[in-house]
């Protein structure tokens, strides 16, 4: 084994204990979002289990119309125009999810942005999950735990690395055993 295919397989083992750690119904959204969010295949078909749930993905739907013009957003330079053009954009989608209430850390909200936008969103993502967050749309008693879950590593955070994720967690049916 090479030391770059042992690091890879390392990376791969950290994400899926990283997703592990999550609660249900985070991991079921994730799955559900990166469905819609990379149109991996019909979110009605495989996640609607009654007519609310699919109001629901219907809207994630349009929600998540923006991710392609989001992706090519991203700042090269960092000027206060590609910033702006960034910022309002992923706070409005990240508000969304959160306002979800499946989404209960800026863990598995960094987890999920980083498949949906990729490894070059990662300096924005404390930003604009403070911004959402804090919106009046997020009860207080779930705005402060959400901003609680923020840790200081991660907002001061002095770089962040360039590697894409590697895992991208998928639906799953549940056999019985025989």
């Amino acid at each position: 084994m090479t030391l770059a295919h042992s690091s890879s397989a390392q990376m791969t083992i950290n994400e899926l204990r990283e997703f592990a750690s999550f609660a249900p119904c985070e991991q079921r959204y994730i799955k559900r979002s990166l469905d819609i969010g990379l149109a991996r295949c019909d979110a009605f078909r495989l996640w609607g289990r009654s007519e609310s749930e699919n109001v629901a993905i219907r809207r994630q739907y349009v929600a998540y119309q923006d991710l392609k013009a989001l992706r090519a957003a991203i700042p090269h330079e960092g000027t206060a125009g590609e910033v702006e053009n960034l910022l309002a954009k992923l706070v409005r989608l990240a508000a969304f999810d959160l306002e979800q209430e499946r989404l209960a850390s800026f863990a598995a909200f960094r987890f999920l942005y980083e498949r949906l936008l990729g490894a070059r969103v990662r300096p924005w993502l404390p930003a604009a999950f403070c911004a959402a967050a804090a919106l009046p749309s997020i009860r207080p008693e779930r705005r402060k735990l959400l901003l609680q879950s923020l840790s200081e590593a991660a907002a001061t955070a002095p770089g962040w690395s360039p590697r894409e994720p590697i895992f991208y967690p998928e639906y799953v049916e549940h056999v019985e055993a025989a």
